[in-house]
């Protein structure tokens, strides 16, 4: 049984930083691709930024210079590195992937992540 865990949100105040980790297993395919999206309440999922894995990055722009995607494809997991947070990325953060001959990708549970003073 495939499954995503999230890791690494919390309370942040403004202009801190915050690194979430998110590790897939329970599939006996390789990881494909791995993203992280964000819903805040009353507003649809988003995509805050993905990566392939031949490690080509896409970013939404409300992110550019500040949050940083990476892998590590023998742990299965992707991190996003948040600097210069924002009270407007306060969301749930969660962690997706697809895998290599499986047609449907995974998503994790989430982590609350809350940019405050």
């Amino acid at each position: 049984q495939v499954q995503l865990v999230e890791s690494g949100g919390g309370l942040v105040q403004p202009g801190g930083s915050l690194r979430l980790s998110c590790v897939a297993s329970g599939s006996s395919f390789s990881v494909n691709d791995m993203g992280w999206y964000r819903q805040a309440p009353g507003l649809q999922r988003e995509l805050v930024a993905d990566i392939t894995l031949g490690v080509i990055t896409n970013y939404a722009d409300f992110v550019k210079g500040r949050f940083t995607i990476s892998r590590d494809n023998a742990k299965s997991t992707v991190y996003l590195q948040m600097n210069s947070l924002k009270p407007k990325d306060t969301a749930v953060y969660y962690c997706y992937a697809d895998f290599i001959g499986v047609a449907r990708g995974f998503w994790g549970h989430g982590t609350q992540v809350t940019v405050s003073s």
